[in-house]
């Protein structure tokens, strides 16, 4: 599949199931997924983290199990399943924060205090069925790994990402990008 091909699947995604509900906060999941690649650009991250930005939810949408899952307390691992997905077309830079945003989501809240309260009501629920804060063990290594930086900034964006009515560019704004970063 070429790269304007998968751009168009992504984007037929954002506008088919990314229209729905997400997961108990008051945008959709589109809207959440373009105000956190919003941010991305504002803060001017690179690129390849600007797209994780943009597709780190992807994974609701994959896979057996769904983002009604999760809320309904199973853990659908929506983070590997994203990134697996993405990494048909593009490399660790985006894969990564994506496949870690979960992940970040723990590590936060075992290591910086506030954190868990600044949560919306859905995030502290799904952290819960997620696993809860890190251990002492699982902090030390997530914060080994080569893209935590990445995925504690996208995890950020992440929990801000979910004002109703939020303007923001919309999918196509980030096709010429997301088209160079594909991997050959």
């Amino acid at each position: 599949m070429n790269g304007d091909a998968a751009v168009d699947e992504m984007q037929a995604l954002f506008e088919g199931e990314g229209a729905r509900d997400y997961l108990g906060e008051p945008v959709t999941q589109a809207e959440h997924m373009l105000q956190a690649a919003a941010l991305a650009v504002q803060a001017q991250a690179p690129e390849p983290l600007v797209a994780a930005a943009l597709l780190h939810d992807v994974g609701h949408f994959q896979g057996l199990l769904t983002g009604a899952d999760l809320m309904e307390g199973r853990d659908n691992r929506h983070g590997d399943t994203g990134a697996g997905w993405l990494a048909r077309w593009f490399g660790p830079a985006v894969c990564e924060p994506v496949r870690l945003h979960v992940a970040a989501k723990r590590y936060l809240c075992a290591v910086e205090p506030g954190y868990h309260d600044r949560l919306s009501e859905a995030s502290r629920f799904t952290l819960g069925v997620q696993g809860g804060p890190m251990s002492p063990a699982e902090v030390r290594r997530f914060a080994a790994h080569g893209f935590a930086a990445d995925a504690v900034a996208l995890r950020r964006w992440d929990e801000q990402a979910k004002e109703p009515g939020a303007k923001v560019p919309a999918f196509q704004w980030y096709r010429e990008m997301l088209v160079r970063l594909m991997s050959d």
